[in-house]
């Protein structure tokens, strides 16, 4: 899933659970679930530092405007919108820590980097699955706005 989904998929949750150790305890899980979905990548083995910053910049983006222009028009309290916040990150955490040991090479994130892989191992880096198209973002659409509409009601 693209970062968006998962910032989405996290603010919606964060909206209703307050307390950052039950929202740990379900969104990093779930974010392993979601990636389990037939899904586009926008990056991939081949992808340049220089050719992915500005991609996973547009994706925050995105997501954070989204969940910032939810909170800001649905008059939400400070306090769910902490919330609302840390669920949106703690949801993108895993996909950091992929990136650090990805692009950093940290070591000691390796096992978690290859869980993260075995996860997307479903559909074979290269496989058509994982092209970046309509087809393949369809979950992405479908996870992103089920959350839009959470966030919203």
């Amino acid at each position: 899933m693209i970062l968006t989904t998962h910032a989405l998929v996290g603010a919606a949750i964060g909206k209703y659970i307050h307390n950052p150790i039950m929202l740990t305890a379900i969104l990093i899980p779930l974010h392993y679930a979601l990636d389990v979905f037939r899904h586009g990548e926008y990056l991939g083995k081949k992808s340049t530092f220089k050719n992915t910053v500005w991609k996973i910049a547009l994706d925050l983006f995105v997501g954070a405007v989204i969940i910032l222009f939810a909170i800001y028009t649905k008059n939400i309290s400070p306090a769910i919108s902490i919330s609302i916040i840390t669920g949106a990150i703690i949801s993108m955490f895993p996909d950091l820590l992929t990136v650090l040991y990805w692009k950093l090479n940290f070591k000691f994130l390796e096992k978690i980097y290859k869980f993260h892989q075995f996860v997307h191992r479903r559909f074979a880096d290269g496989s058509k699955e994982r092209e970046w198209n309509l087809r393949n973002a369809v979950n992405d659409i479908l996870f992103s706005l089920l959350a839009i509409i959470l966030l919203f009601i």
